[in-house]
């Protein structure tokens, strides 16, 4: 694959097809941990690493597995990822590996590691697959950042830990609980997805009046 089209499947998964914003995957972690930025960074990179890493080896022996197995295959090689990944940050991250709790080990069967396995990963060359899971992954981490941007400044008044509103700002604690999650999810989602059809109806008018 040429280097114009590696570009476009890494921008893909940021933008066109943002697992959290377009494809609406993974939805229970991103409610669950972005309660604060830094879990939405440490949840984020950890799929992302999970993502690149099953994605190559899924692509490497995408010829060697069989079609029968494939799924309990790709679980496997996602489960060994996740499972590096977990005892890495029991070891030198346990502050964020006790805050993620159980939902670092849930990235086994998050929805969006295994659709780019089966759809991208099990079809697609080595290196178009790296850039596939890097490219899903920082999507995915980016979603998350921006979710818990905006529930820790509204429900703490802080962003990463640190004091940003003055000393008159009254939390709206809804947004550190799940419905306040969804709240602010939906109201992101609506916004992206009110800009985005405001730019291909944009486009639409400069075609037709082009034709």
């Amino acid at each position: 694959m040429s280097k114009n089209n590696l570009k476009g499947v890494f921008v893909n998964g940021i933008f066109n097809e943002n697992p959290v914003f377009r494809l609406v995957l993974g939805t229970c972690p991103t409610i669950a941990v972005t309660t604060s930025v830094t879990n939405g960074i440490g949840m984020g990179l950890a799929a992302t690493l999970v993502l690149l890493g099953s994605n190559i080896v899924v692509s490497s022996l995408r010829n060697f597995i069989p079609n029968k197995v494939r799924i309990p295959a790709y679980i496997v090689v996602i489960c060994t990822f996740v499972t590096m990944i977990q005892l890495f940050m029991q070891a030198f991250i346990p502050s964020l590996y006790e805050s993620l709790g159980i939902f670092l080990p849930l990235i086994v069967v998050n929805c969006i590691i295994l659709a780019r396995a089966e759809a991208f990963a099990g079809k697609n060359p080595v290196l178009d697959s790296a850039v596939d899971g890097l490219g899903m992954g920082l999507g995915f981490t980016l979603a998350l950042i921006l979710i818990a941007a905006v529930r820790e400044v509204l429900g703490a008044g802080s962003i990463l830990g640190y004091q940003i509103m003055g000393n008159g700002f009254e939390p709206v604690l809804l947004f550190i609980l799940a419905p306040g999650g969804f709240l602010a999810f939906g109201l992101i989602l609506g916004i992206i997805n009110g800009i985005g059809n405001k730019r291909r109806s944009k486009k639409i008018v400069k075609e037709a009046k082009a034709v």
